[in-house]
């Protein structure tokens, strides 16, 4: 009897390759698991974006060099670089999406400095083209700081702000994130370039907003933001002319106008379906900078409306799926980092497409993964990089965004429910045995 007691020897089980099956074996299915479906949207929109850009580019810009050069062998110049700098661009979104979250985290603070340097020397060693001295560099390799500057400040501010939440209980708790910021544009406007100071502003407004700044706070700091874009607006003659031009389209299409009304002329001759692709006319003789700021108008010319509101469902598909990450993600800094990020790009597509429709002032503003620019689509394929390794991380439960998750915290929900049930308990253990007759505890004393 004592033997048939005795414990069994336990049996370990052995998986295929001869190893023992137990935590690590856990491990390795739970890191084999399927990605959620934000992260397919996200990595969809972003490939089909691409796609999309490398066709326009080349459409807009082989007119143009054939025209200007007269030689065949340059027409596929701007798509040789485009499908270059996109492949590097891919690449680096796989290492980040993969293995950069953390070591991005850490090298946060030297790529904000890095930048802001970079703005400084574009303005003393930069390379001009058309009144502004934004790159670095020179033929195809080109940089543009003010495009890796957008992508630090965001990161600096979610950093910041998860270190600190109790900075967004006040603007002047907010005013050392907001002074870094306010230098940054300074620096970008002095270049000049007003539409990327303004893609700068929204998209660190979206992120205030989700930190959970208070409205009168938000409201403060847009005031302020909209006096300063008007009196840079007065100041400068050009950007003057492109108000006036916008709010009285007629009056000078000749001249600040013209652009406008040929983009205008673009996305009415298109039609439903288009002219087809190679077939547009305006790219070739009358729409300036085709296959950069007016890439919107190209594709609304040769992919008429179809092709239009196509883009507008792809960036519409992005920024759900980038909030939805935003909403489910672990912890405050990945909640903040991947709403700004995504703001920042849904906020620069908004922008280019409101200009060329003639809703908004032209600012210059490219159409993220579309427009030619090397600077943006590396930067950009970096951001998507970071949202996508907080969409492999998975969800979260605890530490939720009262903005982006919506509705009050968990926190106030838990206290708001412990009240409840305190008094509850307290109600109950004073109710629930009725009154209290006269000798009861004399019996009790007396039994005891």
């Amino acid at each position: 009897m004592k033997d048939a007691k005795k414990k069994r020897p336990s049996v370990r089980t052995k998986g295929p390759t001869g190893k023992k099956k137990g935590s690590a074996g856990k491990k390795k299915r739970r890191s084999t698991a399927a990605p959620p479906a934000e992260y397919n949207m996200l990595l969809t929109a972003t490939l089909c974006l691409l796609a999309l850009g490398a066709v326009m580019v080349f459409s807009a810009s082989s007119t143009t060099q054939v025209l200007s050069d007269g030689n065949l062998s340059n027409s596929t110049l701007f798509l040789k670089r485009t499908v270059m700098y996109g492949a590097i661009g891919l690449l680096v979104m796989h290492l980040v999406a993969r293995h950069g979250l953390v070591a991005v985290r850490r090298l946060t603070p030297a790529l904000l400095v890095g930048s802001l340097f970079l703005l400084l020397v574009v303005l003393v060693a930069g390379t001009s083209a058309n009144g502004a001295s934004r790159w670095l560099g020179a033929g195809p390799l080109q940089f543009q700081p003010s495009e890796l500057a957008k992508v630090a400040l965001i990161l600096y501010g979610a950093d910041m702000l998860a270190r600190k939440p109790k900075m967004t209980r006040s603007v002047s708790d907010l005013m050392p994130y907001l002074l870094v910021v306010g230098a940054a544009c300074l620096l970008i406007m002095a270049e000049p370039d007003m539409g990327t100071t303004m893609v700068v502003a929204f998209a660190t407004c979206a992120m205030l907003v989700a930190a959970g700044v208070r409205p009168r706070d938000l409201g403060l700091i847009a005031l302020c933001v909209g006096s300063l874009a008007l009196l840079a607006a007065v100041i400068e003659p050009y950007r003057m002319a492109r108000v006036t031009g916008f709010l009285s389209p007629g009056s000078d299409v000749g001249g600040a106008g013209f652009q406008a009304a040929q983009a205008k002329i673009a996305l009415g001759s298109g039609g439903l379906f288009g002219v087809g692709i190679g077939d547009g006319v305006q790219k070739a003789f009358y729409l300036p900078e085709a296959h950069t700021d007016m890439i919107s108008a190209v594709i609304g010319e040769e992919l008429g409306l179809f092709g239009i509101v196509g883009v507008v469902g792809l960036f519409s598909l992005f920024g759900y799926a980038g909030l939805r990450v935003a909403q489910r993600a672990k912890d405050r800094y990945s909640k903040l980092l991947v709403a700004g990020l995504t703001s920042l790009v849904v906020v620069q597509a908004t922008i280019n497409l409101f200009a060329v429709m003639g809703l908004a002032p032209l600012t210059g503003v490219p159409l993220p993964f579309v427009s030619y620019g090397n600077s943006s689509l590396l930067t950009t394929l970096f951001a998507v990089g970071l949202i996508l390794g907080v969409a492999r991380r998975g969800t979260a439960g605890a530490g939720k965004l009262r903005v982006v998750e919506g509705g009050r915290s968990p926190a106030r929900k838990r206290s708001r429910s412990n009240r409840g049930k305190s008094a509850q308990s307290r109600s109950g253990s004073g109710g629930n045995r009725g009154p209290r007759r006269a000798g009861d505890g004399r019996r009790r004393r007396a039994s005891g």
